[in-house]
């Protein structure tokens, strides 16, 4: 990836024919969130309101949450839209363009998750590696098979870096009850603002995957996968990508 700007942005055309926009800008090839000026803050958003119990951020460096402050924008504009109502979501990337007629907290919860793990949140920027795939609209069938292959990639970081690397996703679980820590903690501070429901369903939704990896045994299901890697686990090591060289 070359050190460059990548542009993320949904469309929700409601039913009433009004347009909502959202420009989601990240620095290559980190892929943070590229603050604006102009973001807003508001006393919901200050670190300590209902601050995540293991946030190992410090009020004194940051002051406001970084996730909270920069979803203020999409939070207020769809502070009086509920769950079932449906839009047309468009979201455009630089690469291709996906659209779905769907309700509105389904694309709220993709846009949602994309400012999560993008705004330099210490437990979330774990799951910042997914954008490089960003998948709209994913199944939970999906997100597993990203997730497990995000973290193991970082294994082989890991490794290369002269780390430990966990090879067997032991450490999967634990990175996920952290997340659903994170989501659960936000759901109180989105509460305090007392929205209408679409914003605090899409979280839901957003917490369903990472309540599943969390308190499920994640072999189960990987192993669900595995007839999908059959040409890899041929009797007899017949495909074997690299031999021993010869002494």
């Amino acid at each position: 990836m070359s050190e460059e700007v990548l542009t993320i942005e949904y469309e929700f055309k409601l039913r009433d024919g009004k347009m909502k926009q959202f420009s989601v800008r990240l620095q290559k090839p980190s892929l943070e969130f590229i603050s604006e000026n102009t973001t807003t803050v508001r006393q919901w958003t200050k670190l300590e309101h209902h601050q995540c119990s293991n946030c190992p951020l410090s009020p004194a460096t940051h002051p406001h949450c970084p996730i909270a402050a920069n979803l203020v924008d999409i939070i207020e504009s769809f502070k009086d839209s509920i769950s079932i109502e449906e839009a047309d979501i468009t979201i455009r990337s630089e690469s291709r363009t996906y659209n779905k007629r769907s309700t509105v907290q389904y694309g709220i919860g993709s846009l949602m998750g994309l400012y999560m793990v993008t705004s330099g949140c210490p437990i979330m920027d774990k799951l910042r590696p997914m954008v490089y795939t960003h998948l709209p609209f994913s199944s939970l069938e999906e997100t597993l098979y990203r997730a497990t292959s995000m973290y193991l990639f970082a294994q082989y970081f890991r490794a290369q870096e002269g780390k430990t690397p966990d090879w067997k996703l032991e450490d999967f679980t634990k990175i996920y009850e952290d997340i659903a820590t994170v989501n659960q903690s936000f759901t109180k501070r989105l509460l305090s603002i007392n929205p209408r429901d679409a914003s605090l369903n899409a979280l839901v939704g957003l917490d369903c995957f990472a309540s599943a990896a969390a308190f499920a045994g994640i072999e189960d299901y990987v192993k669900e996968f595995e007839p999908l890697f059959e040409a890899y686990l041929q009797k007899g090591d017949t495909l074997r990508l690299s031999r021993p060289q010869k002494k």
